[in-house]
């Protein structure tokens, strides 16, 4: 089931406008089953709280000149959250690539609000 997660993450990256995915600077996307329980303390994910995925890194808008030999920021979407959350393959495609575009408005800098307004203005609500 791993890889036909991926395929879903590959579109939902492809869905991604254009202008965007070229200004995408030092970044790795990748998928994990579930977050570790490092990441869960980081954001202080209290029990019965879902995560589908995860920005890590500095993002654009705060890197200055000294930004230089810096590991790759890191997007991870989580697997069984969003497969636990779905009632279909359709919907599980549907929260995959709201979750892409929502971690990597973080990478552009935006913060939660922010994203969460986006997503409205997406959506139409």
């Amino acid at each position: 089931m791993r890889k036909e997660f991926e395929k879903l993450v590959d579109v939902g990256i492809r869905e991604i406008p254009e202008k965007f995915l070229q200004l995408l600077d030092n970044v790795v996307i990748m998928v994990e089953d579930e977050p570790t329980q490092k990441q869960k303390q980081k954001l202080q994910l209290r029990k019965g709280w879902t995560l589908f995925g995860l920005y890590e890194g500095i993002p654009q808008a705060a890197r200055g000149d000294h930004y230089t030999s810096v590991v790759p920021d890191k997007i991870t979407i989580f697997q069984k959250p969003i497969e636990q959350a779905a009632r279909d393959a359709a919907e599980i495609k549907k929260i995959v690539t709201e979750t892409v575009w929502h971690e990597i408005a973080h990478h552009f800098g935006s913060d939660e609000g922010r994203v969460r307004d986006a997503e409205k203005r997406r959506s139409g609500k």
